[in-house]
């Protein structure tokens, strides 16, 4: 049995994660989807305040709650950034780190630095918090989303996002860390411009070869493929 604990991204809550979180209870692993402060059930915690180190404290304080070791520790977009964090803070209680769709940056790095675009998103927030981002035509949809729907559901658990999280750096600077294990899940579908990937080194931070794996769908494929990522987090856990 594995433990996976599921992160989301930007502006989304726990419940991203419905589709995905049974499929893998039936194959017999225990799983957890929080939702960040400032979302979801938590969305009463939102606030100026509410940061990148907000998020990381909120997955390692449930980690340690929970007592939780050997955890695949799945980070979509924005939170590729609180995994890392994590990882960095307690690595001994992580078995792999999977990026899904994710931002995957170095020491010192902000969300800006990773995706440059996202400068323009603080730049036309109003005060501390930016609003989800609009749907487009498609096939780019909302996140990638593009039934009718799907998009609906998706409308209900979104929330503003800190303007903080965007501009706090992470600090990667354990040597333990390397050791975690890691997979890149990349949706390779239709992408807004000026989005762009940085390319996975092909010898990953533990020597081993890079292990990256595609879905052909938007970004939010927990929602848009549950079946086909729930198999690729089960391979990245065996």
């Amino acid at each position: 049995m594995s433990v996976f604990l599921l992160v989301h991204g930007a502006w989304h809550s726990g419940r991203c994660w419905d589709r995905v979180v049974p499929l893998l209870e039936t194959a017999g692993h225990r799983v957890y989807a929080p939702s960040l402060s400032g979302y979801g059930d938590k969305a009463h915690l939102l606030g100026p305040g509410v940061g990148l180190d907000t998020h990381v404290a909120d997955i390692i304080e449930l980690i340690k709650d929970e007592d939780l070791t050997d955890v695949v520790l799945v980070g979509h977009s924005y939170a590729g950034l609180v995994i890392s964090s994590v990882a960095n803070e307690i690595p001994q209680r992580i078995a792999h780190l999977v990026y899904l769709d994710a931002m995957v940056p170095r020491d010192g790095e902000t969300a800006v630095d990773v995706q440059p675009i996202t400068q323009h998103l603080i730049d036309a927030a109003a005060d501390w918090r930016i609003p989800p981002l609009t749907e487009l035509p498609a096939p780019l949809g909302l996140f990638g989303v593009t039934d009718p729907a799907d998009i609906t559901w998706l409308r209900t658990m979104l929330s503003d996002h800190p303007v903080r999280c965007l501009q706090q750096p992470v600090h990667l600077d354990n040597p333990s860390a390397d050791a975690v294990a890691r997979t890149h899940i990349h949706c390779v579908g239709a992408k807004p411009q000026g989005i762009a990937r940085r390319p996975v080194a092909a010898i990953q931070p533990n020597g081993s070869p890079a292990r990256v794996r595609e879905l052909p769908t938007g970004h939010d494929c927990m929602i848009t493929m549950p079946v086909e990522l729930s198999e690729l987090l089960l391979e990245a856990a065996s």
